[in-house]
């Protein structure tokens, strides 16, 4: 595995400048911020990102105002009390995206977020309190507890958030794989666990983000 030094040398070389590499980087929101959102923006954004999976996210994005009117403004509390009937009901609504297992992921991510804020006084608090050392370990607290947040859903999500982590792109994967780290999509825990010692090593070297150096992995693969 090549070491930071020659991941920062390869993007300096692509942009040119030390100015243009760092306008380029995307930044992390602060832990505060991330404790600050409330409960009802997280599931908001938790349906977003089901939503937009495998649709275009501009069509989405203009469409959510009516999800926002029909869920309530996302309130988990009112959510969670959502009837079949009510969802079939939601399904007539041309405005949304008439998607069913979509649809009753929502108040089933409701309970979840509920759980979560239960156990950990709210859902941003228990975000921002993950460790980002172990964040392939949230992306699999986030599939198993939360509903239709399998594969990239959950790095994705986190992205969103602003949340700190790398997300595992076809360009990432292949500068994984070019390092020799992992030769697909890391799904399995061993994967998993090889990538974000990767990440954790050049972090070490670096004390960059993981967002960032995910970025500039990227950015090593030619097109």
């Amino acid at each position: 595995m090549r070491d930071y030094q020659w991941l920062y040398e390869y993007c300096l070389n692509r942009f040119g400048s030390q100015a243009k590499l760092e306008g380029q980087l995307p930044q992390p929101v602060s832990d505060d911020a991330l404790r600050a959102l409330s409960d009802d923006r997280y599931l908001s954004l938790i349906g977003l990102r089901i939503f937009r999976a495998g649709l275009k996210h501009s069509l989405v994005d203009a469409k959510w105002p009516a999800f926002e009117e029909v869920f309530w403004g996302f309130d988990p509390q009112k959510l969670v009390l959502i009837s079949a009937e009510h969802i079939e009901r939601l399904m007539q609504d041309k405005r949304l995206i008439r998607h069913l297992g979509k649809l009753k992921s929502v108040p089933r991510n409701a309970q979840f977020v509920l759980d979560i804020a239960q156990e950990h006084g709210s859902f941003g608090a228990w975000i921002a309190a993950w460790p980002t050392d172990d964040i392939t370990g949230l992306w699999t607290q986030l599939a198993k507890r939360g509903t239709q947040l399998g594969g990239l859903s959950a790095p994705r999500l986190l992205r969103m958030l602003g949340k700190d982590t790398f997300v595992p792109t076809n360009d990432v994967v292949a500068a994984l794989s070019a390092q020799g780290i992992v030769d697909k999509v890391p799904s399995s825990l061993r994967d998993k666990a090889a990538v974000q010692e990767a990440f954790n090593t050049w972090q070490a070297q670096s004390g960059r983000p993981l967002c960032q150096l995910s970025w500039m992995l990227a950015h090593t693969v030619n097109h």
